[in-house]
C-alpha cells in the first residue's frame, strides 16, 4: 500500500510543464532570431560550440531530477505491515449544563468553565475509553457521540457555551435518557453517565427515567456545581463586559441555587456517586478514578498499517542527476556534433 505523508507537496508538480513551455519558447526564439541573422550553414562557422541537442539534454535531465524531488519531498510510504489493535474499554457520556445559571461566578471562573476545564483534563487522560457529550438546557442535544478520537472531542468541547442550546431551562430528565438511547445496546461495555449541573432540574420524570438507566446497566454519576445559598447570574454585553445580574420581571435579582437533594437522589437510585464542585478539587478525576472499577471490555478491533518512509529512493537519483547535469559540457562532442548535421541537412 503506497500513500503520501506530505501529499500537498506534489502541486509543485504543476509547475514542469510551465517550465518546459517556458524552456521551448525561449529556445524557439533564440533560433528564430539566429536564422534572421544568418542561415543554418552559417552557424557552424559562428558558434562552432552551440550545441541545441546538449541543451534540451541537459535541460530534460535537470526536470526529471526536479520531479524526483518534489516527489521525495512528499515522502512516499509503503506499508509493510497490518495489524489489528484491540479496543479496550468503557463507554461514558458526560451531560453538560449549558444553561444561564452556570454562568454563576461562585466556582471559578465560572461554573461553565469549570466543568469544561475538568472534561478537557479528562479527555486528556483518556487511553481506549469512549466518551460522548451531551449538553443540555431546556432540551437535550448530543454534541459529540461516543469516540475515541480524542482531538474532534476536545475541538467539539471548545465551542461549547449557554448559547449552544437555545431554549432555556435545565432538563436533567431528558438529557440521561438521550444518553441512555444513545449507548449501543449490544455493547457488552460497562456504560456509565456523568451529570455535571447545579441541579436545578425543571423538567422530566426522573424516577422513571432513572430506574430505565439501572434496568439498561448504566451508572450515573454526578457533580454538582454551585452554592446551595444561592447567587446571582451574571449579564453580559456582546463584548463580554458585565454589565449585571439577571433579574425578574419585577425587579428582583435572581439568584441560583445547588440543588444537591435533587443530585444525591439520581446518583444513589442510579448506582453511583456523587461530588460536590469546588475550586480547587478534580472532581470529573475522582469519578473517573472509580469508573476505572469497573471491568474494560473489548469493544472492536481497529486495522493498523505501518508505514515505512521511501523518500530517500527518489532523492539519491536526483541530486546524482543534478550532480551528473552539473559535469555535462555544454558545448559540442562528437555525438551531438554529427547528431546537429543530419539535421541541417
Amino acid at each position: 500500500m503506497l500513500r503520501f505523508a506530505e501529499i500537498d507537496y506534489l502541486n509543485l508538480l504543476y509547475v514542469i510543464p510551465i517550465l518546459v513551455f517556458v524552456f521551448w519558447y525561449t529556445l524557439r526564439k533564440t533560433n528564430q532570431s539566429l536564422l534572421e541573422f544568418s542561415n543554418k550553414i552559417m552557424h557552424n562557422v559562428l558558434f562552432p560550440l552551440r550545441s541545441r541537442a546538449k541543451q534540451i539534454v541537459k535541460f530534460s535531465i535537470t526536470m526529471f531530477a526536479v520531479v524526483l524531488v518534489i516527489v521525495g519531498l512528499s515522502n512516499p510510504q509503503i506499508g509493510t505491515k497490518i495489524e489489528e489493535v484491540k479496543q479496550v474499554g468503557i463507554d461514558v457520556y458526560i451531560l453538560l449544563d449549558v444553561s444561564l445559571s452556570m454562568t454563576a461566578e461562585d466556582i471559578k471562573p465560572s461554573r461553565l468553565e469549570k466543568a469544561k476545564f475538568e472534561i478537557s483534563k479528562l479527555i486528556q487522560r483518556l487511553r481506549g475509553d469512549r466518551i460522548g457529550l451531551i449538553v443540555f438546557s431546556g432540551e437535550a442535544y448530543v454534541q459529540f457521540p461516543l469516540t475515541t478520537d480524542y482531538a474532534a472531542a476536545n475541538l467539539f468541547l471548545s465551542a461549547v457555551d449557554v448559547t449552544t442550546v437555545p431554549q432555556p431551562g435545565t432538563a436533567i430528565g431528558p438529557a440521561i435518557e438521550l444518553a441512555v438511547n444513545s449507548f449501543k445496546k449490544d455493547a457488552e461495555t460497562q456504560k456509565a453517565i456523568i451529570v455535571i449541573t447545579d441541579g436545578e432540574d425543571h423538567e422530566g420524570d426522573l424516577d422513571q427515567i432513572v430506574s430505565n438507566a439501572v434496568e439498561n446497566e448504566i451508572n450515573i454519576y454526578a457533580i454538582g456545581l454551585g452554592s446551595p445559598n444561592g447567587v446571582p447570574i451574571p449579564v453580559y454585553n456582546a463584548s463580554g463586559v458585565r454589565t449585571g445580574y439577571k433579574s425578574d420581571n419585577q425587579g428582583n435579582t435572581v439568584l441560583t441555587k445547588l440543588d444537591e437533594i435533587t443530585l444525591q437522589t439520581i446518583t444513589e437510585k442510579g448506582n453511583g456517586k456523587y461530588y460536590r464542585g469546588t475550586n480547587s478539587d478534580d472532581e470529573l478525576e475522582m469519578i473517573y478514578n472509580d469508573l476505572a472499577i469497573l471491568d474494560q471490555a473489548e469493544f472492536g478491533a481497529t486495522r493498523i498499517t505501518e508505514y515505512e518512509d521511501r523518500f530517500y529512493l527518489f532523492l539519491i537519483p536526483a541530486i546524482l542527476l543534478l550532480i551528473l547535469e552539473f559535469f555535462i559540457s555544454s558545448n559540442k562532442t562528437k555525438f551531438f556534433k554529427k547528431l546537429e548535421e543530419k539535421e541541417m541537412v
